[in-house]
């Protein structure tokens, strides 16, 4: 008896436990049921198990079931699990659904996935493809207003362009984003200013720089696509030429002035040089005199010559001086 009413308590705390479990279900189990999307049991069961919100899962499938998409609920759940927004990404398969786009569930959910931590939504992605939006460039939050070029005469053209681009959806995953549409563009601008002859002509026909532009196909690689490029400011800016012309001129001038201070310092170091030589000579001659006395010394010494021939000749160099200063009294 002690037995049986064991079992009997077993039983019933485990019909308790199944009922209750049954009961948490139950009323997203009866959502689904009455929406039309039905989902097991067994699936809400094996969700709560993987720690997955079952309810935003189940109300996903409702939405999409509800416009007409019919997606299995392991596909939902295998998008949560891969770290996606659910109900973002089947608002955008709904979205592009009602505008006619072609978007399945798998690239609307590998569009999701790409653009997660950017800043960027499915949503959006979708939305710009029927709506399309307008670039500024250059971005302002660059801290630059315009584009500067410069045409061939010197003269800095500064431009500033709006960009309008769709979202290519197929091309969105793996394509570049909106800074390389900025960058290419921007350099579209600069290579046309700096074709044309003169400033004047830029002036004169601004479309003519989006034309050239919008030619190249610059939306190549791109997750957009390209519509129109719109010139919305042209200013005048510095004269470029000018300034490198005074540019050069000064530092031909510095050039110049090296050069002459060059040629000075060699022909100061070359005056040195000669009166170090002047000094040089002077030396050897002052050497050289010393060498007479004592040659003569010498001469006397040997017998070349005589005691009267060295009295003559000193009378030669009395008289020579004396010569000498007589005339230079009368100079």
């Amino acid at each position: 008896m002690q037995l049986s009413t064991v079992v009997l308590i077993v039983l019933g705390i485990l019909f308790i436990v199944i009922f209750g479990i049954m009961l948490s279900f139950f009323s997203v189990w009866l959502r689904a049921w009455l929406a039309g999307a039905y989902v097991g049991f067994s699936d809400l069961i094996a969700m709560r198990l993987r720690q997955v919100p079952y309810g935003a899962i189940v109300d996903a499938r409702i939405t999409a079931k509800k416009a007409g998409i019919d997606i299995a609920i392991d596909e939902i759940e295998a998008h949560f699990l891969a770290g996606g927004n659910v109900l973002p990404t089947i608002q955008a398969l709904i979205a592009a659904r009602k505008a006619g786009l072609e978007l399945d569930w798998d690239r609307a959910c590998a569009i999701d996935l790409a653009t997660k931590g950017s800043g960027k939504s499915v949503v959006e992605a979708v939305r710009t493809s029927v709506d399309p939006k307008v670039i500024d460039c250059p971005n302002p939050a660059s801290g630059r207003n315009t584009i500067d070029g410069v045409s061939k005469d010197g003269i800095q053209v500064k431009v500033r362009a709006r960009v309008t681009v769709r979202t290519n959806l197929e091309r969105f995953v793996g394509g570049a984003k909106e800074e390389t549409i900025i960058a290419r563009v921007g350099e579209g601008i600069v290579t046309t200013i700096g074709s044309a002859d003169s400033y004047k002509t830029v002036l004169e026909s601004p479309a003519s720089i989006s034309k050239v532009v919008l030619n190249r196909g610059l939306d190549v690689g791109t997750a957009f696509e390209i519509l129109s490029i719109d010139i919305a400011d042209v200013d005048v800016g510095e004269n470029v030429g000018a300034q490198l012309q005074v540019a050069q001129a000064e530092a031909n001038k510095n050039m110049a002035q090296a050069e002459a201070e060059i040629r000075r310092a060699a022909a100061v170091a070359l005056e040195q040089e000669m009166v170090a030589r002047v000094a040089e000579m002077k030396a050897k001659v002052v050497e050289a005199e010393a060498q007479v006395p004592l040659a003569l010394a010498e001469a006397l010494r040997n017998g070349s010559l005589g005691v009267m021939d060295y009295y003559r000749m000193e009378n030669i160099k009395s008289d020579t001086q004396m010569r000498s200063s007589i005339s230079k009294s009368e100079e």
